[in-house]
């Protein structure tokens, strides 16, 4: 059993609204929370406090209630934020939603999620709209925060001034947010993340991560995904920096935000990394003020790690994490210089990981003579650790076990310096710019185009080391199906990171006298190709 070096932080038994503004100093109160470059409009911790009191109080008029399930379709906006937080200030549940999610995508979320009332912004109205009316809400339960005839809007419910009501749960069991993920293997499921486990998750983050109320972070990272939710919005929040969001990433509005608002702290995904490293227009700007970079949701290797620290001369550090843990489990600290950049850093403080030989089940303890454990299945538990999976008692058996260790489904090794490396992984998932796409959601996809017989997708490395889905195709008989019409077919139905990248033909799909894909033989295609 590994325990974090780190001592134990005490978690108070609070919710994450109290949690974040509940200790509101008058200095902090005139601080500035975010920024809004399209405007350059700064909302301050005492107005977003208001703002987040009047939302929840028009919520609360319009009938939402402690345990109501509300949908989150909106991009990194100031009124994120405010919206996000109000929700959670009535004990309702948001379900966050990927902002480039087709009409079909956001229609099986919310269902799923069991959702009555959806949020969402003029441009992403007409999915949306198409969504709620498949399943129920009503124009009246759809806000569109910048305005939409025949919605409410944000500027209304605030204007109202109503005062949220009392209300009373248990931060330990009252769930305040349903992120989809595919855990180790399937379809997006609901991660039942409790108050708790959020308010455990940005205490446990501080231990590692020194952001101060001095520094500008870049929110670039999609708050609706549970490391922007926690680790740039949530922690942000509590540490009192002020955060300068961006809808959307774009690499020259990336670095021309960085230059013209000063920005310090940067939390990224590792193309960005690649990025900062190689592309030649970073010379172009001045990005001197940056201290730290913060890479997360998928490897970063050290060689590129250490290439964007030595150009842009700041500290890079990564860690390690999934939405079943809050999200995060590993990060470098920031006391040390001794942790390499490779690695994913230590446990964070109140957690017990194992290493588990993935082929006896047993569990690694011993070093070897290079002073690394055998490579072994990370499993975690601690508070930041989820509930369950919504209304999926199969799947949360198979990842949580009895003794509530959460099995990742990533490999990992430790070193006697106390830090782990991440350096395989058991799970089927793939990994494109730090989103997590499941084979299996791609192959019932292919299965219902009328040429393919069968299909089966991995994750390859592309010409920049980067995963992408790669489909193998059955074609019916004398189907005459193209790769483009393959890769044109998904693109249609999923959201852009999820489409299909490479295609082969083959004559059958491995598999097992059991019937399931023996994905490990199509690696070894690939890899002997």
């Amino acid at each position: 059993m590994f325990r974090s070096p780190m001592p134990d932080v005490e978690i108070p038994e609070v919710g994450v609204y109290d949690f974040l503004f509940g200790s509101l100093s008058e200095a902090d109160a005139a601080a500035t929370a975010l920024i809004d470059p399209a405007t350059g409009a700064e909302t301050t911790y005492g107005a977003l406090r208001a703002q987040v009191d009047a939302f929840a109080g028009a919520l609360a008029a319009r009938g939402v209630e402690t345990g109501t399930v509300v949908g989150l379709l909106c991009p990194n906006v100031p009124a994120f934020a405010t919206v996000f937080h109000g929700i959670l200030r009535l004990g309702a549940t948001v379900t966050t939603i990927n902002s480039l999610y087709t009409a079909g995508e956001i229609q099986k979320q919310l269902s799923d999620a069991g959702a009555t009332w959806l949020i969402t912004v003029s441009p992403l109205l007409p999915q949306a709209e198409a969504a709620a009316a498949e399943v129920g809400i009503s124009a009246d339960h759809l806000i569109v925060l910048d305005g939409a005839e025949g919605h409410p809007n944000l500027r209304e419910l605030l204007s109202e001034q109503h005062t949220p009501p009392e209300v009373s749960f248990d931060p330990a069991t009252h769930v305040a947010v349903l992120p989809y993920s595919s855990g180790t293997t399937g379809v997006p499921k609901g991660v039942m993340l409790t108050h708790r486990n959020l308010v455990a998750n940005v205490q446990q983050c501080r231990s590692n991560i020194d952001l101060k109320n001095t520094d500008r972070v870049l929110a670039v990272l999609p708050f609706f995904h549970i490391y922007g939710m926690t680790v740039l919005l949530n922690l942000a929040l509590r540490q009192r920096a002020s955060l300068v969001t961006m809808p959307k990433f774009d690499l020259v509005e990336f670095l021309t935000n960085i230059q013209t608002h000063r920005c310090t702290y940067l939390y990224i995904a590792p193309p960005i990394a690649v990025a900062l490293a190689k592309h030649p227009i970073v010379d172009q700007f001045d990005i001197s003020t940056v201290h730290t970079v913060f890479s997360g949701a998928a490897p970063l290797d050290g060689e590129t790690a250490e290439a964007a620290a030595r150009r842009i001369h700041a500290r890079m550090m990564q860690g390690y994490g999934m939405s079943e843990l809050s999200p995060v489990s590993h990060a470098m600290p920031y006391q040390r210089d001794d942790v390499p950049v490779s690695s994913v850093g230590t446990l964070l403080p109140n957690q017990e990981c194992k290493l588990v030989d993935t082929e006896t089940g047993e569990e690694i303890t011993e070093l070897g003579p290079d002073g690394v454990t055998a490579p072994g299945e990370i499993w975690v538990r601690g508070p930041n650790v989820m509930l369950g999976y919504l209304n999926k008692p199969d799947a949360t058996s198979e990842t949580l076990d009895a003794e509530g260790f959460l099995h990742t489904g990533d490999v990992g090794v430790y070193h006697e310096g106390g830090y782990f490396s991440i350096v395989d992984r058991v799970k089927e998932l793939i990994k494109y710019k730090g989103y997590q796409i499941a084979p299996a959601e791609l192959e019932a996809l292919l299965l219902s185009h009328p040429k393919i017989m069968d299909a089966a997708v991995i994750g390859v490395l592309d010409e920049d080391r980067q995963e992408i889905p790669k489909a193998f195709i059955v074609a019916a008989p004398d189907a005459g199906v193209t790769d483009a019409e393959v890769m044109a077919f998904v693109a249609d139905n999923v959201a852009p990171h999820k489409k299909v990248r490479r295609v082969e033909f083959i004559d059958a799909i491995p598999k097992s006298a059991s019937g399931k894909i023996l994905r490990k033989d199509l690696r070894a295609r690939e890899s002997a190709a």
